[in-house]
């Protein structure tokens, strides 16, 4: 018999079993015969942050899961399937086709995770983008460099822990499977990454990289395969379309193709610097949070005359990173490694953009958004100076309309320059995080503060076009055979909830 028993335990004895055994054994009344931590969450709303734990008991063993890597039976001669994109939705798609006795083929426009260090050193030092391998774009998609955090709120997409047990099959520490808000790291996930590669490919997979597509071959409405930017052609029954957020030139193609694409709603902001060690004062309500409690995220959501503002993808002891992928703009998003042990806490802030705003590029169609994206980043890069540098102003500068004399510190390291950030942002988007700052220092006066900077511009949250899909074969509803899958096509939002929808088009596609 098994039971799910909650308990609450200090920060100095989260890693101590024996702490453990004891809480668990006053709260059960008895010694329990076996048990295992189920859920772990850090609550610290009180005044001393305690642990929340989920923990089985049991009478009789529980059974360990042995997470080996599944067997298969090799695809090399089975029937192709090409996956466009390397991210987490095409790498998952790959792995469900070899589940499902498909061969997978995927076409990855940038380079392997280990050689994607090389252009990464570049645009970090010299400013340099490689339009085609980038943090964006190369094996592992975005995610792989720009942190690897886990959570998700799409529970009802898939199965999320299908996809928690698959990345510890592949390397990931358990943990994963037990935190609430897991998360692997840069510096452990090209190795996760490099593991699913291999096994694609042993199973009889091909993965090709610096293969860039160009053109989707198409007869009658139905998909015949795929021509890239060399000449070459691919055919094959069905092509899973999962390049990510920021592949843009895909968006152009579609469109010369006319294939059917629609603008969506996506958002805008800064990224947000602040010493890590304010953040967890402001949080843990402590001067230092001492060696047991982890550096601190914070979560904000607030309303400014109806239109969404909210913090997006923190990174506490984390670093902000250029992520452009193209010459002449300037993108921002933030990481951390494992260990989160970098001095700067970093968050995203953004604002939500809707279609109602970007009428001044409506004559681009379903493009709009992607040139009202386009604008802010040129603008961003303008500002800057150049070489990557971003255009950075003081939280409270910021607010008062002041540039800032002096800049403090700063992860970002191609450099920030001191400019006027709403001569960068649009003006509601300058005046809807004004507001909203000022709303959160009534709350948490702490945050509010000159020591952080505001870095232009986080601009990739989400895609700003929308691939449509029949909710039930989940095919394009103009091509048959086009399967739209993931974050670039408008599905997926962060590395869980990409991978469930490339799992989910694969079973819905052997359907």
């Amino acid at each position: 018999m098994q039971e799910i028993i909650e308990v609450v335990i200090s920060p100095e004895k989260v890693a101590d079993d024996q702490a453990i055994f004891k809480t668990l054994e006053d709260v059960c009344g008895f010694a329990p015969a076996h048990w295992k931590i189920r859920k772990r969450s850090l609550d610290a709303r009180g005044r001393s942050p305690v642990y929340r734990m989920q923990i089985i008991v049991s009478s009789a063993p529980i059974v360990e899961l042995a997470y080996q890597r599944p067997a298969f039976k090799s695809i090399k001669d089975a029937a192709p399937v090409i996956i466009i994109g390397a991210g987490p939705a095409g790498l998952f798609a790959a792995l469900t086709c070899i589940k499902q006795g498909i061969k997978p083929v995927i076409f990855e426009r940038g380079k392997d995770v280990r050689k994607r260090r090389h252009d990464l050193a570049a645009l970090n030092r010299d400013g340099i983008v490689n339009p085609d391998s980038n943090y964006c774009f190369g094996e592992g998609g975005a995610g792989t460099y720009s942190d690897g955090k886990l959570y998700t709120r799409s529970d009802k997409r898939g199965n999320i822990r299908e996809v928690l047990e698959t990345l510890v099959q592949f390397g990931a520490d358990e943990n994963i499977l037990v935190d609430a808000h897991p998360h692997i790291g840069t510096n452990r996930l090209p190795k996760i990454i490099e593991n699913i590669r291999n096994y694609i490919l042993d199973a009889g997979g091909e993965i090709h990289f610096e293969s860039k597509v160009s053109e989707l071959m198409i007869t009658d409405n139905v998909i015949k395969g795929i021509k890239l930017a060399n000449g070459e052609t691919h055919h094959a029954h069905a092509v899973i379309l999962a390049t990510g957020h920021s592949a843009r030139d895909i968006f152009f193609m579609l469109h010369k193709q006319q294939i059917q694409i629609e603008a969506k709603p996506f958002a805008l902001g800064v990224r947000i610097e602040h010493p890590q060690s304010l953040i967890d004062s402001m949080q843990y309500h402590c001067a230092d949070r001492g060696p047991y409690l982890p550096p601190s995220p914070y979560s904000f959501v607030e309303q400014v005359n109806g239109r969404g503002v909210y913090s997006f993808c923190m990174c506490p002891g984390g670093i902000i990173a250029p992520c452009a992928t193209a010459p002449g703009e300037v993108v921002t998003n933030g990481w951390s490694p494992s260990k989160r042990n970098n001095p700067f806490a970093n968050s995203g802030f953004v604002v939500g953009i809707e279609l109602k705003d970007m009428r001044e590029f409506e004559q681009y169609g379903a493009l709009a958004g992607l040139y009202f994206q386009m604008a802010v980043e040129k603008a961003a890069f303008k500002a800057g100076g150049g070489k990557q540098k971003a255009p950075a102003q003081r939280m409270v500068d910021f607010v008062d309309k002041k540039l800032s004399a002096t800049l403090p510190d700063c992860s970002y390291h191609p450099g920030i320059t001191s400019a006027p950030l709403e001569e960068v942002l649009p003006v509601f988007v300058a005046n809807s995080l004004r507001q909203a700052f000022v709303q959160i220092r009534k709350k948490r006066p702490a945050y509010f503060t000159n020591e952080a900077v505001c870095v232009a511009t986080e601009s990739r949250t989400s895609s700003p076009v929308r691939i449509p899909r029949d909710p039930q074969s989940l095919q394009h509803p103009q091509i048959s055979g086009l399967y739209p899958c993931g974050e670039g096509a408008g599905y997926a939002g962060g590395i869980v909830s990409a991978a469930m929808d490339g799992i989910r088009i694969v079973e819905r596609m052997k359907g």
